[in-house]
């Protein structure tokens, strides 16, 4: 596993927890500006995570099969 596909890898993680977080953040009561945008946020920084880490593990596969 190359430097750069560890890189994605520490990238999606940390954009996964910060989705997450936010999410979790709205368990508590709070106006609707920021329930709008931690939901809008955390969604997106979820995703990213996401995205991320799949495409990680298909440059890993894919360089692993040369």
């Amino acid at each position: 596993m190359s430097w750069q596909i560890v890189i994605m890898y520490t990238v999606a993680v940390l954009f996964a927890v910060t989705g997450v977080v936010l999410l979790i953040a709205l368990v508590r009561p709070a106006g609707p500006a920021k329930v709008y945008v931690f939901r809008m946020v955390g969604i997106m920084a979820l995703s990213l995570g996401i995205v991320l880490a799949m495409s990680a593990t298909a440059m890993w596969r894919w360089s692993g099969a040369a």
